[in-house]
């Protein structure tokens, strides 16, 4: 009897441990927007961005990018790639799921399963932002997890020096969809400089929604209503002076269902 007691004393731990939920931190209440302030809105949840306390998957992954060297110049065509990842399950996951996107311009990240690739580029001048990426699919943001740099292809030239950090967003995508059901994730880095010591914030913009985060964390957002939305995140000072350079803000559409 005395075994049973014990026995069921840990299923019960064991299963409010599983039923624990993962705990929200930074959360802020947005009410929706009303067009007509004497118009009674519909009852429904207010919108609520907000992220979740948990800790980093593989912080000592190192992603380090061979080729292109940085401003080095191809020739319009495919144009090689080449890096070298370490303390991280790449070969062994490499077959199953993309690990490793890159970011050329501020497009839409593209997956590669293999460190070493060509990719056909017509002429102009590029900036690449690679990383990889923890268990669900979010970039992992630990100094070392990612890598930047500016080439050329063809008859070009390369970007105006900039000291100025800037923005690379993985999460939301060009025109993606979303559920009723679906979590919606704004997954972003900040390169070329340190949020905190350098007095950064960064702005997410989602229609008439707006929430604002010191550090790199994927910001959740529940409760959206359908619709279609432009999607911004900016980079700005704790001014809100705005960055100067290309790759500040980055825009997408997406669409909630």
């Amino acid at each position: 009897m005395k075994k049973n007691l014990i026995f069921l004393g840990f299923a019960v731990v064991f299963l409010m441990a599983c039923s624990e939920e993962r705990k929200k931190i930074n959360e802020q209440v947005v009410p929706h927007p009303t067009e007509d302030s004497t118009q009674v809105e519909e009852a429904r949840e207010e919108v609520a961005f907000f992220q979740y306390e948990e800790l980093p998957d593989f912080p000592d992954a190192i992603l380090e990018l061979y080729t292109p060297l940085g401003n080095q110049v191809f020739r319009p065509g495919k144009v090689p790639f080449e890096f070298n990842i370490k303390n991280y399950p790449f070969e062994e996951e490499a077959s199953n799921r993309f690990r490793l996107f890159l970011i050329l311009n501020g497009s839409d990240p593209v997956g590669h399963r293999s460190p070493i690739f060509q990719q056909e580029l017509q002429e102009g001048t590029y900036r690449i932002v690679a990383f990889l990426v923890d268990e669900a699919g979010f970039a992992l943001k630990n100094f070392g997890n990612y890598v930047d740099r500016d080439f050329q292809v063809g008859d070009s030239r390369p970007f105006p020096y900039s000291a100025e950090p800037y923005l690379a967003l993985n999460f939301p995508r060009a025109n993606q969809e979303y559920g009723a059901e679906d979590e919606f994730v704004v997954d972003f880095l900040v390169l070329g400089g340190d949020m905190k010591l350098d007095g950064l914030k960064v702005k997410i913009e989602i229609g008439d929604y707006e929430y604002e985060i010191d550090h790199m964390a994927p910001i959740r957002i529940e409760n959206l209503p359908a619709g279609e939305y432009q999607v911004k995140v900016s980079l700005l000072r704790n001014n809100n002076t705005e960055l100067e350079g290309p790759f500040s803000s980055v825009t997408k559409t997406v669409i909630v269902r």
